[in-house]
């Protein structure tokens, strides 16, 4: 196994004053170092992972981190940074920055030693070193721990009751006075990557619990594993702390207890103060239920006040279970819309009514492979609307609400309710596994609930609630709106082209982007000729940020960095495939002048698509697609025509906040720049 980190790893007079800066600085590093593969594909990982939480930390630390199809091996870089570089932690500029690199398929071992390094740079002796050290290779060595080899890393950050007993002796002021069973308390920390920030608050909370005399056990549920912790210790618990980022896996164990309920910095910047929490909602007797968090906090780093029934956090929490079960629909849709896409270009549109293969294939006839790649797709389309629905119950109530999920999506298809049907399918089963999971049942149940009397309960009741009661108003509903789409001429199709193009380009990847994708591609689950111009100018819109900042970066290369300008290069390809998020880097550098110019640009693109009737087919990409488009030259022309206002408007912004920095000669031989705040 190679070495994690190497001297060549080490800068400890990092120049850069961005992250963007550091994280290209110590990237070209690991490419010199034949670590990456890709540099610019690289950062534009990295800044996606950026995008969704800041990675700095309290104490001066930044963490930037992904996983890459451009990382061959584990890698991680460290720069030390006198000025100071901004990665959104709340107490200042982060000197210490480490990137980790990640393969897409990296292996338990090498995650397991960055686990281990996010855990270690919580002792601050572990920071101190490193702050003091003069020698690259020392430092390397200090990172890959060879000075003081530390314990095998376990996937269970426990403290064992003996220590416990003596911090709260110690506490106590050496009385002996502490409880001789201390206050206990169980905790799950997880984030997005799984790499960093899982086991750094994990390490956060055990050290708090050592502090305040509290035993404090923590399952980490991060790249590096996951392992249960022992049910014996979870009975015995008496509250439950969840820091995460992403949905807790197999919650139904901690039903019955005291739960805080926070996102995952909070485990590591506000630990004592959640321990606190738990032990006031133990005293208080408050209970909550696996499957919610009603009694908790929300996300991010929420305090846990209890605030879990106002509106806003109902809102946060409806958008996570609806974006669950779309993130688990999109590989479907792509799957099974580009192999029917694919059908078409091979044997035309009638290609759709061919005999079933499976009684008819001949081996030398294009029409038979045609046909079959059709029925291929059509089968992989015919799971949109379940899956949707069992993921969306899946995020709201776990593993118990996945068959009645999946039922209710079947009978949304049954009843001819579609897309609309399966969102209210997905809803319903898992709100009703929230309401059975909450009834008191006897000890020997409990064993039988997640597996048998859940599912069945639930399936008999979302399938009533779909067959009888919401399945035919939502089918009516669903089309009444295909009626409508099918409808839309003139200004009527201009308008939903302008909406549709405004949420495309808002957030770039993001709920609102993902809620008009949807919209779109369940559509193509009966396509009609207007879901087809509706996914004809979602796909538009969508490829107008990248494009507009490639061109941008092209024809006013001294409006932006160097980083920014190879960012630009690659946009390239990336708007040209449909793919929105690489427009993200520089929107989240510079977004008040970004983001309204893409928006401006996205909204032209779509209401051109929709005026000039173009349709799609295929659900993904890009220009890649061409031949399955309804008049493509006018869809390629609307394309053009928001990428020209975009780049206009972003070039424009630019140019008037650059006016005081040129006056001042701030422009250097390297593109450098000062920024000037609006």
């Amino acid at each position: 196994m190679s070495e994690l980190i190497t001297a060549e790893l080490v800068d400890l007079d990092l120049s850069a004053t961005t992250k963007d800066a550091a994280a290209r600085s110590l990237a070209e590093r690991m490419v010199a170092a034949h670590r990456v593969t890709d540099l610019d594909g690289f950062l534009a990982d990295v800044a996606a992972r950026e995008a969704q939480m800041p990675t700095g930390l309290d104490g001066g630390i930044g963490i930037p981190h992904c996983r890459s199809e451009h990382v061959n091996a584990p890698t991680l870089a460290f720069g030390r940074s006198g000025a100071g570089i901004d990665f959104g932690a709340a107490d200042g500029p982060a000197d210490l920055v480490f990137l980790i690199a990640a393969p897409a398929g990296a292996d338990d071992d090498h995650l397991t030693i960055l686990s281990g390094l996010a855990r270690r740079l919580m002792d601050p002796e572990f920071t101190a070193a490193l702050r003091a050290g003069t020698d690259p290779r020392a430092v390397a060595a200090l990172i890959r721990g060879e000075e003081a080899p530390e314990e095998p890393e376990r996937e269970q950050v426990e403290t064992g009751k003996q220590e416990q007993a003596e911090a709260g002796t110690e506490a106590a002021g050496g009385t002996g006075a502490a409880e001789s069973v201390p206050f206990r308390i169980v905790a799950v920390t997880s984030c997005p990557t799984g790499i960093a920030h899982t086991y750094m608050a994990a390490e956060s909370l055990a050290a708090a619990g050592r502090a305040e005399g509290v035993e404090v056990t923590v399952e980490t549920q991060g790249s590096a594993g996951f392992k249960k912790l022992d049910p014996a210790v979870v009975a015995a618990a008496d509250a439950v702390i969840w820091a995460h980022d992403v949905e807790v896996r197999e919650k139904a164990r901690f039903r019955g207890k005291p739960l805080v309920d926070v996102g995952v910095k909070a485990g590591i910047n506000r630990p004592a103060e959640l321990i606190a929490e738990a032990r006031r909602r133990a005293e208080r007797g408050e209970i909550a239920t696996a499957s919610d968090s009603d009694k908790a906090s929300g996300s991010g780093d929420g305090d846990g006040n209890g605030s879990g029934a106002d509106h806003a956090h109902f809102g946060v929490r409806l958008r996570t279970y609806l974006m669950s079960g779309v993130s688990y629909m999109v590989p479907f849709v792509a799957a099974g819309g580009l192999l029917i896409a694919l059908s078409f270009a091979i044997g035309g549109y009638e290609i759709a009514s061919a005999k079933s293969v499976a009684d008819h294939f001949v081996w030398g006839e294009a029409d038979s492979w045609a046909a079959l790649l059709n029925q291929i797709g059509s089968a992989a389309f015919g799971f949109l609307v379940p899956v949707l629905a069992g993921y969306i119950a899946y995020g709201m109530a776990d593993r118990p609400a996945l068959v009645p999920g999946f039922v209710g999506g079947a009978i949304a298809l049954t009843v001819n309710a579609g897309f609309l049907g399966g969102l209210v399918a997905g809803l319903l089963a898992g709100a009703v596994v929230m309401a059975v999971q909450r009834v008191p049942v006897h000890a020997t149940l409990r064993g039988i609930m997640p597996v048998l009397v859940i599912p069945l309960i639930a399936s008999a009741v979302a399938g009533f609630l779909m067959f009888i009661v919401v399945g035919k108003p939502i089918a009516s509903l669903q089309n009444a709106l295909t009626d409508w789409l099918n409808g839309l001429s003139g200004s009527n199709a201009v308008i939903l082209g302008v909406v549709l193009g405004l949420m495309m380009c808002f957030d770039m990847g993001g709920p609102l982007n993902k809620v008009a994708y949807a919209f779109a591609v369940g559509g193509l689950a009966d396509p009609t000729p207007g879901s087809l111009k509706v996914m004809a100018a979602v796909m538009a819109a969508g490829m107008v940020p990248p494009l507009a900042m490639a061109l941008a970066t092209t024809v006013r290369r001294r409006l932006f960095t160097k980083t920014e300008r190879e960012n630009g290069r690659a946009a390239w390809v990336l708007g040209a495939s449909f793919i929105t998020e690489g427009a993200i880097p520089f929107a989240a550098a510079d977004p008040l002048r970004v983001i309204p110019s893409v928006m401006a640009g996205g909204a032209v693109t779509g209401a051109l698509s929709m005026a000039f009737g173009a349709t799609l087919r295929a659900p993904h990409g890009g220009v890649f697609v061409v031949p399955l488009i309804g008049e493509p030259f006018l869809y390629l022309l609307a394309i053009a025509a928001g990428t020209l206002v975009a780049t206009a408007l972003v070039v424009l912004l630019k140019g008037a906040r650059r006016t005081a920095p040129e006056a001042a000669g701030d422009a250097g031989a390297d593109g450098s720049r000062v920024t000037v705040a609006a």
